[in-house]
């Protein structure tokens, strides 16, 4: 792929030290330069979509040692990685103020909101009718997939809050939200074809004060 052809532009940047000492006083610094609190909104977003970024190379590797001789899984994995890039081009555009964004900078737009939408429909069709919710379990990567899920929410409500004082990139809710909706079909499709155990479901008569 030639300069020309690319969508993003590449990282410019050289990481020749992990310290800096320059956070603290409880600030960091923004991609554009500025200082801001480490507990402004906009460090929240995208510390979150950090957070999550993890949890999602933690699914794939509990995939890659639980199913990297499974072919079935292998659509799964290559997706993962994908969203772990996508994540990051997120987390750059929310690290990022509006004014100082450029043209190629890297960003999640509608086709990675198609994209997941895709994997979510072709997924879903695999899987039998859901009559009631779920519970994390049955598997690690069922319960890795789920905690996923979690973090996506909050990084979601995280973005949502930020976008009531500052602008956000519509795409950029649009595809947590999406991506919170793929985490439940894909630890469901996990489920079903990885132990092929049942779904752990949820039952309001199991709890203690039921048979109280």
């Amino acid at each position: 792929m030639s300069e020309r052809d690319k969508k993003f532009e590449d990282p410019q940047l050289a990481i020749n030290r992990v310290y800096t000492r320059k956070g603290d006083s409880g600030q960091t610094s923004l991609v554009g330069g500025q200082r801001v609190p480490k507990t402004a909104a906009r460090i929240d977003s995208y510390g979150t979509v950090d957070e999550l970024n993890a949890i999602i190379g933690m699914c794939r590797q509990t995939l890659i040692d639980e199913h990297g001789d499974n072919d079935a899984f292998d659509e799964l994995a290559h997706t993962l990685l994908r969203v772990q890039h996508e994540l990051f081009n997120l987390g750059s555009i929310l690290a990022t103020l509006p004014e100082d964004i450029g043209e190629k900078m890297p960003r999640v737009d509608e086709t990675d909101v198609a994209a997941l939408e895709a994997s979510i429909d072709k997924m879903n069709e695999e899987l039998p009718e859901l009559r009631s919710f779920v519970l994390p379990g049955g598997s690690r990567l069922n319960a890795e997939l789920h905690l996923g899920r979690t973090v996506c929410r909050r990084a979601e409500r995280k973005t949502v809050a930020l976008a009531e004082t500052e602008e956000v990139d519509p795409n950029a809710i649009a595809y947590l939200n999406r991506l919170s909706d793929a985490l439940f079909v894909w630890s469901r499709w996990a489920a079903v074809k990885g132990s092929g155990a049942d779904e752990v479901l949820w039952d309001p008569n199991l709890s203690a004060g039921s048979s109280a």
